[in-house]
């Protein structure tokens, strides 16, 4: 991939976050000046997403996996069934999980070429990049290439596998535990953990 065709892509995906942004502050404001939402509203909303249902959760549940392989046995077979022993609630957008581990020689990205189908209670809120109508469809033409925008260079004889969310089932990844990593506590791991990372668009590094 050119120098100039990164270039032009990472300026596309600038161009759509501020776009994004824009139309959420416009419609916050809309909505407010009609009365349908108040401050305390939004407040509790941005609440729930900081402190609730974000990628911490995600993150907790990869350091857990790293950590106990019965644990990431069970949450293979059944993800839904093993976030819920960490008291975690699958809730909305997040009923039909299905996790992916990453392995030397083999890499999993996940993208959703219809939407934006997403874990929202592993992850949170689905980042603009996810949305974009551009990485959809490049994903799947030519993963190697995203890989490479988001700072991914995998070997050339590495296996990658494209994982397409839908309504019907949501995609999480579970990186490579980074070497040297032995003995460290879960809350020391988790903090290694990206969004990225557990799509499979970025790496754990320590």
């Amino acid at each position: 991939m050119s120098d100039d065709h990164d270039h032009d892509h990472h300026h596309h995906l600038r161009e759509s976050e501020s776009y994004y942004a824009a139309r959420t502050k416009a419609l916050e404001s809309l909505f407010r000046e009609k009365g349908l939402i108040g401050t305390d509203t939004v407040d509790r909303v941005i609440n729930f997403f900081e402190h609730e249902m974000g990628p911490f959760n995600g993150a907790k549940v990869v350091a857990k996996a790293w950590t106990d392989p019965a644990f990431k046995g069970r949450l293979l077979a059944d993800a839904n069934k093993a976030i819920a022993e960490l008291g975690m609630r699958d809730g909305i957008e997040g009923e039909n999980l299905k996790v992916v581990e990453n392995k030397p020689g083999t890499h999993n990205v996940v993208c959703c070429t219809l939407c934006s189908c997403w874990p929202w209670p592993l992850l949170g809120l689905p980042p603009y990049w996810f949305k974009d109508p551009v990485f959809r469809a490049r994903v799947v033409r030519e993963p190697r290439g995203v890989l490479s925008d988001f700072g991914v260079t995998l070997p050339d004889d590495h296996k990658i596998e494209i994982w397409d969310s839908s309504a019907q089932v949501r995609y999480f990844v579970i990186p490579e535990r980074p070497a040297g990593t032995e003995g460290w506590t879960e809350e020391k791991l988790a903090a290694l953990v990206s969004t990225e990372a557990m799509q499979g668009l970025g790496l754990a590094t320590a």
